[in-house]
């Protein structure tokens, strides 16, 4: 007679999959119930009937960063510190729980998982559902709040650079698209980006209290950013090689080239304001002015 393993759970697309935390003892206690079976399904499926969203989200928020712009021309800048302070800490508190939620399954999965199955396998079923697929599915859906990052660069009356809102309306749109066509190596890019803004996030709240650490430099951060491009271009170049050469891959062409160019794009900006920034004398100017 055999035993029906307390492990492994269906999804809402009838998958089967393992509960990352059930093999972890340890962990196991640190997770909710309602994480462990979570089913990212109903969601799933109703963001991928409704294409349209992320779109009017761009939009809509395009025009509303350029208009306020426009309108906040002739008038003083608003104070709005202590909320911009309180929106920074909550993002930072979110990006470390969920960093701590998929760095773990990341891991497992390289431990236990060839590269090609981690790049090249059903999401739903190698991380997407279950406690890991639950802070999968709040990673993309957080970067339709994250946009209002540049409500407050607008009311300050602070300079709104190209990379900052290209970075915005392209993650959204990269991330909304990846998640409904259930793209494989979504995790790599969830994990860096939760690491990388749990500490941006959470310096950029030190700086909103007048708190700035004298002994963190925000260069790092940059640093941490560039290296995230580095990987993300990696990683799409991995993707690549197993499309070209496997044929059973999930990998979808079309994805992976916005996730190369996307990458590619933020690597050569993200490199040209560090250098721009840090290692010539205007940037070593601006560098002494306070962050928003």
């Amino acid at each position: 007679m055999s035993t029906v393993d307390p492990c492994i759970a269906v999804n809402g697309a009838g998958l089967e999959y393992r509960e990352f935390s059930c093999d972890y003892p340890l962990l196991e206690p640190l997770y909710f119930e309602f994480e462990k079976k979570y089913d990212p399904v109903p969601v799933l499926e109703w963001m991928r009937d409704h294409p349209i969203v992320p779109i009017v989200g761009v939009t809509a928020y395009a025009i509303l960063i350029f208009g306020g712009q426009h309108a906040m021309r002739n008038k003083q800048a608003w104070n709005w510190r202590k909320l911009m302070a309180l929106w920074n800490l909550s993002l930072s508190i979110f990006s470390w729980m969920g960093m701590f939620r998929t760095l773990p399954m990341l891991l497992h999965n390289l431990y236990y998982m060839s590269l090609r199955d981690n790049l090249c396998l059903d999401p739903r079923v190698t991380y997407g559902s279950g406690s890991s697929g639950l802070w999968v599915q709040l990673f993309i859906l957080s970067k339709f709040p994250e946009l209002v990052d540049t409500f407050f660069i607008v009311i300050h009356k602070k300079p709104l650079i190209f990379l900052h809102w290209y970075h915005h309306i392209t993650v959204l749109l990269y991330c909304y698209h990846s998640y409904v066509t259930t793209s494989p190596p979504g995790i790599f890019f969830v994990v860096m980006n939760y690491s990388v803004h749990a500490t941006m996030y959470g310096y950029y709240f030190l700086m909103a209290v007048k708190m700035r650490p004298k002994w963190f430099n925000p260069i790092w951060i940059t640093v941490f950013q560039i290296s995230q491009m580095v990987v993300g271009v990696a990683v799409t170049l991995a993707g690549f090689y197993y499309y070209k050469t496997d044929q059973t891959c999930g990998i979808e062409k079309e994805n992976n080239t916005a996730a190369f160019v996307m990458y590619g794009s933020y690597l050569v900006l993200f490199l040209q304001f560090f250098f721009g920034r840090y290692f010539n004398k205007k940037g070593k100017a601006a560098k002494k002015q306070k962050l928003v």
